[in-house]
């Protein structure tokens, strides 16, 4: 059992982060002093949010210069640290060379950052941001796993570098942090693995995630001719802050956890806005899986006619029951999570109103 002070002080790696600004704020409101590791400290601009956070919350926030591909430089970030929040890794679907642009920064910055956390005396439990990417690859996959549920147990063993490299990376970044943690006995990992995160962000305008393109889309008539019938899970963002908390504090928390709060779909979710934005061109009709295999990949390089086959008209089932019973979670419904989100979208700007 492992009780942890919250007097002292905690690292956020990739601060700036979506996901992460909202564990930063969760930590500045419950008084802690955060060591944010960011890229460039002088950056004003990408600081502001959290800058306006902690002018009116009780925790501290101090920045450190550090680089995912620059060996050590998490050290000066560490010191004196109990807990170590490792959410930087690329999410990015358009990719060039997986191998550099995602692959490298998910594992040897996960292999960085953990090996600084061997040699930093004051350490004593990392929190690592995985993905139910690293448990399955396509939706297909889930048809193999027991009662066709996702759990803990299983891992992604069908992505690669040429099919759904995203996934891959995610996989071999939380497989090197198991292999670290298993060489030392001082510290010990808990990992979170959401499912898609969904939810408002605290810097709208300056987030370049996958799921604040996702439902620019569903506004901005891009997808008014359909949607395909992908199965996913959805999460909200502030419940996935709370599951690292948790992670950090709760003296009994170990090992992976499903952090999902739907069995759910695009279609699914695109629907919970129609109460509310039914005068928006909010895709209505689902469709038919040869069109999508027929013409998406040409509209986006990304998508590739495997992973239309392995995933489109296929459902998706995982039991988040781990971190309601061991992480105390409830999670938010998800109607609410992307109607926060969508208006956020469109009173920024970014959704145009009809």
């Amino acid at each position: 059992m492992l009780n942890i002070d919250k007097t002292k002080p905690v690292l956020v790696t990739g601060a700036t982060g979506y996901l992460a600004g909202w564990i930063v704020k969760r930590l500045l409101e419950e008084g802690v002093t955060v060591h944010a590791a960011v890229r460039n400290p002088k950056d004003a601009d990408k600081l502001a949010h959290l800058n306006q956070l902690a002018l009116r919350l009780p925790g501290t926030i101090l920045y450190f210069k550090a680089d995912l591909l620059d060996k050590g430089s998490y050290t000066e970030a560490m010191q004196g640290c109990a807990v170590v929040f490792h959410t930087a890794s690329p999410f990015k679907l358009e990719v060039g060379d997986p191998q550099t642009e995602l692959v490298d920064p998910a594992k040897l910055g996960t292999r960085n950052v953990l090996e600084t956390a061997s040699k930093t005396e004051s350490v004593q439990r990392v929190v690592l941001t995985s993905s139910c990417a690293a448990i399955y690859g396509d939706c297909a996959d889930i048809e193999n796993a027991p009662g066709q549920v996702l759990t803990e147990d299983i891992w992604n063993t069908s992505s690669s570098l040429q099919h759904v490299p995203y996934s891959y990376s995610k996989t071999v970044a939380e497989r090197e942090a198991w292999s670290i943690v298993q060489k030392q006995s001082r510290w010990d990992l808990v990992v979170i693995n959401p499912s898609f995160i969904l939810g408002p962000g605290l810097n709208v305008q300056g987030t370049s995630s996958e799921s604040f393109n996702f439902v620019r889309q569903l506004g901005n008539g891009r997808m008014k001719a359909g949607i395909p019938d992908i199965g996913c899970g959805a999460v909200d963002v502030r419940d996935v802050a709370d599951a690292h908390l948790h992670a950090a504090y709760l003296p009994n928390a170990k090992g992976r956890h499903i952090v999902s709060g739907h069995n759910t779909s695009l279609p699914k979710i695109a629907e919970a806005l129609l109460p509310k934005y039914d005068a928006y061109p909010v895709p209505r009709r689902i469709l038919p899986k040869w069109l999508v295999w027929l013409f998406a990949p040409l509209a986006d390089k990304s998508i590739t006619r495997k992973m239309i086959t392995r995933n489109v008209a296929y459902g998706w089932q995982a039991d988040n029951s781990k971190s309601v019973r061991e992480l105390k979670m409830s999670y938010r419904p998800l109607q609410v999570t992307i109607q926060d989100m969508f208006q956020q979208l469109i009173d920024s700007g970014q959704i145009p109103r009809p």
